[in-house]
Parts: C-alpha cells; structure tokens; sequence
C-alpha cells in the first residue's frame, strides 16, 4: 500500500494485504464479531456492466464470489446480471428490504491518475457509483472497495471503453479472493461448496 492508500494488484502478497485492510475496515466500520460467529449477513453491491471493458470489475468480481458460494454473504451484481446505473437504485432498496440488518459492501471500478491504475483502494463509507461520469446514483456501501482500471480526465466513457482486460481481471481476482479471505475469519463455521445462499438480481 503506498501513502494514499492503494494496494498495487502485481504485488505477489495484494491478496494478503487487501484482505487485512477488508477485515480492518469491516471492524473500524461497525462489523463486529464475537466468538468468531457472524452477527449480521453480509450484502456485497458489485457494480458494474459487462458492456464496458473497464466498468466489468464489479460483475467480474460478482461472478468469482458467487463460485466461492459462502453461507450468509448475499451476492448482487454478476456479469449474468449486472447492477449498472440504470437497476442501482431498485438493487440496492430491493437487497435492503431482503437483508434489513446486512452490512453491505460496494465493489465499483474507478478512474485515476496514470500511478495507480492497476490498484485497489479499500474504505470506510459508502461509494458515489457514475460520479466521474456525471451521473446522479445513490450511496452505496458501509465500506468500498475500487479498483482504479484506467485514467480519468477526458473522455471517461471511451476510456472505460478502451481498458485492458488484463488489468480488470487482475484486480478483480485480488478482490474476490482478499474478500473471501477477510469474511471467512467471521465465521466459526467452514464455508461449504454444497451450500449456495446468494441472490442475483434479474
């Protein structure tokens, strides 16, 4: 992690670090644990389309935590079935009204300086998703992650366009397994493939 927080993908140990800043934030941000047994479920908002190279990192994420298929954390966003600008808003009262009490976490891409594209930033708080494109979205999350895919200034949505593939999924692999990692250390109960308790918005 450099000084302002972002965690390069290449690293050999991304996943590692990103999980201890998941497990941290979860905790500094009011996810407790006692005993190790999960109080509250856990909703991850992964936003995204598969339209747009760049803007895919939520639903590739989405896609690679559901096959980890953990009991209580309920999965929105896939490439199946995306939740973009124009579902937010009903995905996230929808995945409210289902999980009153969940601890939600947003997972978005985002745009940056030319330094940390390629790196992932984890925090407390909710995320602003289509705010470097001038769109009005509601807040999501009480802790974000985001994963810088390309540079922003100019032409945003031609260089979403225009991201590398490679890069997402990079990203999107540290994410979903530093994810994996950081929530199966509150639970007391092994995580089981037989078991399938997401839910995918249609």
């Amino acid at each position: 992690m450099d000084k302002k927080g972002y965690f390069k993908a290449d690293d050999k140990l991304a996943v590692y670090k990103v999980a201890k800043a998941i497990s941290e934030t979860m905790e500094i941000s009011g996810f407790k644990k006692t005993n190790m047994i999960r109080q509250r479920s856990i909703v991850t908002m992964c936003i995204g389309t598969d339209r747009s190279t760049g803007d895919s990192l939520g639903p590739l994420v989405g896609d690679m935590l559901v096959k980890y298929k953990m009991n209580g954390v309920h999965v929105y966003g896939t490439l199946d079935s995306p939740v973009h600008a124009r579902n937010l808003e009903e995905t996230l009262l929808k995945a409210l009204t289902i999980h009153p009490d969940a601890y939600l976490i947003a997972v978005d891409a985002s745009l940056g300086t030319l330094d940390h594209v390629g790196c992932i930033s984890v925090g407390c708080g909710p995320i602003k998703p289509g705010a470097g494109l001038k769109k009005e979205l509601p807040a999501v999350g009480d802790m974000h992650i985001t994963g810088v895919v390309n540079t922003g200034g100019f032409m945003d949505f031609l260089v979403l366009q225009s991201t590398r593939l490679s890069v997402v999924m990079k990203m999107a692999d540290v994410i979903a397994r530093g994810l994996h990692m950081a929530i199966s250390e509150y639970s007391s109960v092994q995580f089981r493939d037989t078991y399938n308790d997401t839910y995918n918005v249609l």
